[in-house]
């Protein structure tokens, strides 16, 4: 038996279309509502899927800067949430349900 070839799984190469990244970001905000570097890992991914180049220049951030801002290895600060947010075309709101 030969050997299996794996590749590693990019979520990037799947967010697509608009909906698939609103989607993806409402997926993760439901699975850990609580852990602001893992939405900000979310959003790297979903800009990494735009295109990290053009959300910095949307963003008015550096590249660099946004990559360690989305990294999940830390929470950045929340204005640079909102302007990434932003630049991803994505809004935030508001809703009631179970806390």
């Amino acid at each position: 038996m030969g050997k299996l070839k794996t590749s590693k799984f990019d979520v990037a190469e799947h967010l697509r279309t608009s909906e698939e990244r609103a989607a993806y970001l409402e997926a993760c905000i439901e699975e850990a509502p609580h852990d602001a570097a893992f939405i900000a890992k979310a959003l790297g991914d979903i800009a990494r899927a735009k295109g990290m180049s053009q959300v910095a220049v949307d963003a008015g951030l550096s590249r660099e800067s946004l990559y360690k801002a989305l990294s999940g290895d830390r929470s950045p600060d929340f204005d640079t949430i909102l302007r990434v947010m932003s630049a991803l075309g994505l809004r935030l709101h508001a809703g009631t349900g179970p806390a």
